[in-house]
C-alpha cells in the first residue's frame, strides 16, 4: 500500500497547479519533449501509471495515443475522469490503482509511463515489483519511461531557496544525502514529502534487473533549474530556446546528471 503521507500530500490537489508555473513548468515542458521523441507512434496503447490528474495522459490521448490512467489517489482519478468527459480526445480509463498490482492483461500496452512510483515506492523490493509489472503488461519490444529524483535534489534546493540554513531542513538534506530516503516530519509541504532519491548511477541496473534494456538516462531540468526567475526564460520566445537548446545538450552527460532535480529513464522490453 501507499503510505499515509503519500496519499495526504497528494490529497490535497496542489500537484496539478505545481506543473504550470517557475521550476514545475520547465519540468512538464522537458517531460512532454522526451515522451514526443521516445514514445512509440500514435495510435500506440499507451499506460500512465501514477497518471495523476492527467496532465501528460491529456495531451497524449490528443495526440492520437489510446491512453490508460492508474493513480493510487482518489481525488487526482476523479479529476482526470472529468477532465477527460470535457477534452476533446478521452482516456480510455482513468482508474485507482497501485503500480506493483496493474489490472491489465498481459502484453497489452505499447509504452508504459511511470511518472512518479519509483521515487515514492522506497524499498528496492517495491519497486523491482512495479518495474515487472509494468514489463508484464507491455508488449515485446514496448517503452519504458520513468521518472527518477536525483539524489542530490534536496540538496540543490536548499542552496537555491536559502532554506539549508533552517536545521529542520538541513536535516532532511542530511538523510537524503546519507541513504536517499527523504523524509519530512515537519509537515511543511514545500519540503515534499516520503520518496527515495536515487543516485543517477542506480537507475539502470534497477531496469535490467526487471528485465528491461536501457536506453538512456536524462535530465530533466537539468543545471535549468537553478534560474532565478524561469518563468522571464520560459515567456521570451528567444531565452526559452536558449535554455531548451543547452539543456538537450547537457541532458545526457554523466558528469551533469546528479545536478538535475528529476531524471528520466528509458528502457525497452527484452
Amino acid at each position: 500500500m501507499t503510505s499515509n503521507e503519500i496519499l495526504d500530500y497528494y490529497g490535497a490537489g496542489q500537484e496539478e497547479q505545481r506543473l504550470t508555473a517557475s521550476l514545475g513548468r520547465l519540468e512538464r515542458i522537458r517531460t512532454v519533449e522526451i515522451l514526443e521523441r521516445f514514445l512509440p507512434a500514435a495510435p500506440s496503447r499507451v499506460l500512465d501509471v501514477g497518471g495523476g490528474t492527467g496532465v501528460y495522459a491529456l495531451p497524449l490521448a490528443a495526440a492520437g495515443y489510446l491512453v490508460d490512467l492508474v493513480d493510487p489517489v482518489a481525488v487526482h482519478v476523479a479529476r482526470a475522469q472529468a477532465l477527460s468527459l470535457e477534452a476533446p480526445a478521452h482516456l480510455r480509463s482513468a482508474t485507482c490503482g497501485d503500480a506493483r498490482h496493474l489490472e491489465f492483461a498481459d502484453g497489452t500496452f505499447d509504452a508504459v509511463v511511470m511518472l512518479g512510483p519509483m521515487y515514492h515506492l522506497v524499498d528496492a523490493d517495491a519497486r523491482l515489483h512495479a518495474l515487472t509489472e509494468a514489463r508484464r503488461v507491455m508488449t515485446p519490444g514496448g517503452v519504458l519511461i520513468a521518472a527518477y529524483i536525483s539524489r542530490f535534489a534536496s540538496m540543490c534546493d536548499g542552496f537555491t531557496r536559502g532554506i539549508l540554513r533552517d536545521p529542520s531542513f538541513a536535516a532532511i538534506v542530511d538523510g537524503d544525502l546519507t541513504d536517499g530516503q527523504h523524509r519530512n516530519p515537519t509537515g511543511r509541504p514545500d519540503w515534499f514529502t516520503t520518496a527515495y532519491f536515487h543516485r543517477p548511477e542506480e537507475i539502470a541496473p534497477e531496469l535490467e534487473r526487471a528485465g528491461f534494456e536501457p536506453s538512456c538516462v536524462l535530465a530533466v531540468e537539468g543545471p535549468g533549474w537553478f534560474c532565478a526567475d524561469i518563468d522571464a526564460w520560459l515567456d521570451e520566445p528567444a531565452a526559452r530556446t536558449q535554455l531548451l537548446e543547452v539543456l538537450r545538450r547537457v541532458e545526457a552527460e554523466p558528469a551533469m546528471l546528479g545536478a538535475s532535480a528529476h531524471l528520466l529513464a528509458i528502457g525497452r522490453k527484452r
